[in-house]
Parts: C-alpha cells; sequence; structure tokens
C-alpha cells in the first residue's frame, strides 16, 4: 500500500504581503490569487522496520531516523521532520510512525508561487489520508501555516496554505483573531481562457530567500514605516479592483491593477526589487507586455506577464532568448487531493 497526494502551486494576482500576520492584525488582509497545473507531489509507503526515510527527490537530499515520538530538527529537512513531529503529538497519540516519504515538486524552491507551503500542504494531506484523519480543508491550512510559523519559525504569509488547499481562484480575507475567509470566485469560462491566454511565466533563474524579504516587510511595519505601510494599504486596494475586474472581464482594469500592485509592492521593502529586476521589467513591456509582476515577495523567482494575446508568441520568442524558463501554465479548480494505492 501506498498513498499519494498533490497539491497545486499558486500565482499571487494582488494583495500578497497583506497576509502576514504583522499587517492583518492590525489592519487586515485582502488577497486574490490561483492555482495553476503546477504541483507539489508527496508519496508515503508504511513500513513495519520501525524507521523513517524522508526522501526529496528534486532537492536530492535525504535523511533516516529511528522511528520515535519526536524527531530532531535538522536544517536539511526541516518542513518534513516539522509536520511529523506535529502529526504525531497531536494526531497519533504520540505513537511514532514508520514509513518512507518521498516528495518532490514541480517548481523549483525560491521561485515566488509558494512551493514551500504548498508541499506543506501536500504531506499533511498525505497524512490525512493515511490515517484517515478528521481534517477539512481549513484545518489543513491552518495546520500547515502553524507548523511553519510557530513549530518552524519560519517568516512568510498566510495565503499559500489556504491557495493549495482549496484550489481555484479565490479572494482571501485575514483577519487579526486568526479567522480566514476564502472567497471562491465563479469566473465566467471566457474570462478564464482569455487569462490563460494573456499569461506568460518566465522563471529569472534567480531564487530567493522569500524569509529574509518577508522579515524585512515585518519589522518596518512593527516600527510603524509609513512608507510600507501605505504600500501595504495600496496593494490591499488593488486586491478589491483586481477581483471586481476578473469578475466582470475587465482585463484593461485588470493589467492596470496588476501593474499598480507592482509598483507598491516594490516600496514595501528595499529588496523586492533590484536592478536585475527592473531591467527585466523593461525588457518584457519593451517587447509588447502590458504589465508584469514578481511572484510571491519578490527578490527573484518567476515573473507573471501579462500581454496580448496577439503578442504572446513573439513575446515568448523574445523571452527564450534570455537565460531562464518559459511556461504557459492553465488555471486548475481543484485544491490538494490524496488517494490510496494498493497490491503495489
Amino acid at each position: 500500500m501506498l498513498i499519494r497526494a498533490k497539491a497545486p502551486l499558486r500565482l499571487g494576482l494582488a494583495g500578497g504581503g497583506t497576509d502576514i500576520a504583522t499587517y492583518y492584525n492590525l489592519y487586515g488582509g485582502y488577497v486574490l490569487n490561483a492555482t495553476v497545473d503546477m504541483y507539489a507531489y508527496c508519496i508515503l509507503e508504511p513500513q513495519e522496520n520501525g524507521n523513517v526515510l524522508f526522501k526529496a527527490a528534486d532537492l536530492e537530499k535525504e535523511e533516516t531516523y529511528p522511528a520515535e515520538s519526536r524527531l530532531p530538527h535538522t536544517h536539511t529537512l526541516p518542513l518534513h521532520i516539522g509536520i511529523y513531529n506535529r502529526i504525531v503529538a497531536d494526531y497519533n497519540q504520540g505513537r511514532p510512525l514508520s514509513f518512507v516519504m518521498t516528495t518532490y515538486s514541480d517548481a523549483p524552491a525560491g521561485s515566488g508561487l509558494g512551493s514551500s507551503s504548498t508541499m506543506v500542504v501536500a504531506i499533511i494531506k498525505a497524512y490525512t489520508e493515511w490515517l484517515n484523519l478528521p481534517l477539512g480543508e481549513y484545518d489543513i491550512a491552518s495546520l500547515a501555516y502553524r507548523i511553519e510559523r510557530e513549530d518552524l519559525h519560519l517568516a512568510g504569509g498566510k495565503q499559500d496554505q489556504y491557495a493549495a488547499t482549496f484550489g481555484g481562484f479565490n479572494f482571501m480575507e485575514f483577519y487579526h483573531d486568526e479567522r480566514v475567509i476564502v472567497n471562491p470566485l465563479r469566473l465566467k469560462r471566457w474570462i478564464r481562457n482569455e487569462l490563460e491566454a494573456s499569461l506568460i511565466l518566465y522563471y529569472t533563474g534567480v531564487s530567493r530567500e522569500s524569509a529574509a524579504i518577508i522579515q524585512k516587510q515585518i519589522e518596518y511595519t512593527e516600527k510603524g514605516n509609513t512608507r510600507s505601510i501605505e504600500s501595504m494599504h495600496e496593494l490591499k486596494k488593488q486586491a478589491v479592483f483586481m477581483k471586481e475586474a476578473l469578475l466582470k472581464g475587465d482585463f484593461k482594469n485588470f493589467s492596470a491593477c496588476l501593474l499598480h500592485g507592482w509598483l507598491a509592492k516594490k516600496n514595501a521593502a528595499e529588496s523586492i526589487s533590484n536592478p536585475f529586476l527592473d531591467a527585466l521589467y523593461q525588457y518584457v513591456l519593451d517587447k509588447g507586455a502590458e504589465s508584469a509582476k514578481i511572484s510571491g515577495a519578490g527578490g527573484g523567482g518567476f515573473m507573471m506577464i501579462y500581454c496580448n494575446p496577439r503578442n504572446r508568441i513573439s513575446l515568448i520568442k523574445a523571452l527564450k532568448q534570455r537565460e531562464g524558463l518559459v511556461l504557459t501554465p492553465s488555471f486548475t479548480e481543484i485544491g490538494t487531493q490524496a488517494w490510496t494505492i494498493y497490491n503495489t
């Protein structure tokens, strides 16, 4: 028997950064995002040999431990260990589990597509399937967030865990009492098709440590940095405007929101952009793009580019002349999934 699970990666369309606790605890946060057909995967194979083997195939990392109630934290695969410790303590009465776990992702770490949090969701979903845990979507997303932020003390926002769990286009609200409301958007099919035809993902080849960028935003918010806080207010406002534009199929205003959101994002912390990204941004505009933004915390990773579909092929050809990876993903409406395979 083995369990497979997967969770979709997300594009942060607007409002990213207002899902950080130091901001939403004071002002409330709004985020608009959508999941795409790129995934984090987990394969869990129960064993009876008294060992735990973690394999991160894409990272080429592997760790083996005796199955115990609590595994020691390491810097090699901290997410895998943190999730194991929380699952065993809270959902298995402290009884050790023995298994082989293999994970991999369609996007590299530091891509800006929420890959780390999405992996946490996929792993939790695999445990939920194996142990038949009574966890719904909000439960899984909240647990993933607590493991990352409370157990492992990783700085970050809150949207990724909910996007990966719920899937689809969602307008999310974050409040001071840890209350989260996920509002699924019912987009007309032609709007979704038009958006898919208009978007390009370009991987800059520059991975970045999102936690360091987010930590700087946290510090600015805690210190009451006026420029940073006003930028976050603008990001929140653009999330509302973009939601309305999407629901109406108003792509002129969608593009404007993407542009205004990126300009506001750049003002939230210095490390969000840099000369390389600024030059790349100007390059895509010169080659036919209408607007763009760096997905996630900024600093590198994927650039999300919006263009008129008639210019898409020429823009893709121009991007392929540079070092980097060009993708044209489709949107997915389904969140994390798990299933059991017998007689393997």
